[in-house]
């Protein structure tokens, strides 16, 4: 789960970290009144949408020569136009794809007399099982660029959740940040405070760029972004509050509702499977045989009838879906179970394009009566291959 700029920080601020003073707004007139709590007469007017890039985006609605999501502002007048310009309208980054994402809500913060920007971020390292904390002398826009040209100006700092954080781990922070004196001892105790902050949050990533140096010899954390496992927001219900589902798409926000994993991709066949492992190769096959998978979508293994039907639903919402392939292994899941899903689902929505169904396991041989008998032009396939063969051609056929 993905938060805002402003939610992040004032998650790191509860932690004892230091951030700019700022506020959140959801229309022109609480932006301003926003910038009246701050000191000035210097203001940032921050675009919050769940997407990196802001500063160099551009709003579709505005002329090529607008100035992009995150603009300093010299006067309140400055933040009222900023605002009556940002909100409602949509920006495109290098994150957003060309759709770009509407903009409902701002942060305005206070100004800050930058000295030297840095970048740091932690990930969850599965290959090792530790804690990747990441950092750069080279903050800001364009860290995507050190990564590519100068990935030797980027430092990856390992932890042990087992041992926790040491003070070596500190150390090499400062030490591939090129800090010294205080400086040097504010990185060990930042980072410190960033890795307890990361674990008892259950962060997926935390990620802060710029890490700023002000001119007055303080570290700060200018933008942050945030995400954590969904998993762990039972123990979190603080942090769930925070979710803000118009940015997520609608498909997976109505799937979430019914459990089940869903992520809209860029193809036409829509693919139906239970467990992640076969949806991933069923999505291979698919590509293999020529075609494009629309979705990854795992009903899991205890999926219900009607479970199965909302499933079905939300493929067929995607206008790019022009077939679907459902791949069923039955163990815990009843291959009849899901054949009445399918055919109750393909009822109600009137279902209009091709359905090829392979099933193997629990009662698969009533769940093929299930289908023969249910009079719905649904296409039967012995295995993956014949099934993803089977898709494509259907396709093809009713293109």
């Amino acid at each position: 789960m993905n938060i805002h700029e402003y939610q992040a920080k004032e998650l790191l601020a509860k932690h004892g970290i230091a951030v700019p003073a700022g506020h959140a707004a959801l229309s022109v007139e609480e932006a301003v009144e926003a910038a009246k709590k701050l000191p000035g007469p210097l203001y940032v007017v921050k675009a919050q949408i769940h997407a990196g890039g802001r500063g160099k985006g551009k709003f579709k609605e505005l002329d090529a020569d607008a100035k992009g999501g995150v603009r300093l502002a010299h006067s309140l007048d400055d933040v009222r136009k900023d605002a009556g310009e940002m909100l409602g309208n949509t920006l495109v980054t290098v994150q957003t794809g060309d759709d770009g994402k509407q903009v409902n809500r701002l942060y305005v913060t206070d100004g800050v007399d930058i000295a030297e920007e840095y970048y740091l971020s932690m990930l969850v390292d599965r290959a090792s099982g530790q804690v990747a904390m990441i950092v750069s002398t080279e903050g800001g826009m364009d860290i995507e660029e050190v990564a590519h040209h100068t990935p030797e100006k980027i430092a990856t700092i390992t932890i042990d959740p087992a041992q926790g954080f040491m003070p070596h781990h500190g150390r090499a922070v400062a030490f591939a940040l090129k800090l010294d004196g205080d400086l040097n001892k504010q990185a060990q105790k930042l980072s410190k405070q960033l890795y307890e902050a990361f674990m008892a949050m259950d962060c997926e990533m935390l990620e802060i760029n710029p890490l700023v140096e002000t001119k007055d010899g303080q570290l700060l954390v200018l933008d942050t972004k945030m995400s954590f496992d969904g998993n762990a927001l039972f123990r979190h219900k603080d942090i769930a509050g925070l979710r803000d589902e118009t940015e997520e798409d609608p498909a997976e926000v109505e799937a979430s509702e019914y459990d089940l994993a869903y992520i809209k991709l860029d193809g036409n066949i829509g693919c139906m499977v239970n467990g992640a492992g076969l949806a991933m190769a069923t999505m291979d096959i698919i590509k293999l045989n020529g075609a494009f998978p629309a979705n990854f979508l795992d009903v899991g293994g205890g999926a219900t009838t009607e479970k199965v039907t909302a499933a079905f639903k939300i493929i067929l919402k995607d206008p790019a879906v022009e077939g679907i392939l459902v791949n069923i292994f039955g163990g815990i899941m009843k291959c009849d179970v899901i054949a009445n899903g399918i055919v109750q689902a393909a009822k109600d929505v009137n279902l209009s394009v091709p359905l090829v169904v392979r099933l193997e396991g629990t009662n698969v041989q009533a769940g093929k009566e299930i289908l023969e008998s249910s009079g719905l032009p649904i296409v039967s396939a012995d295995d993956l291959g014949d099934a993803a063969k089977k898709i494509v051609a259907e396709v093809k056929k009713a293109a």
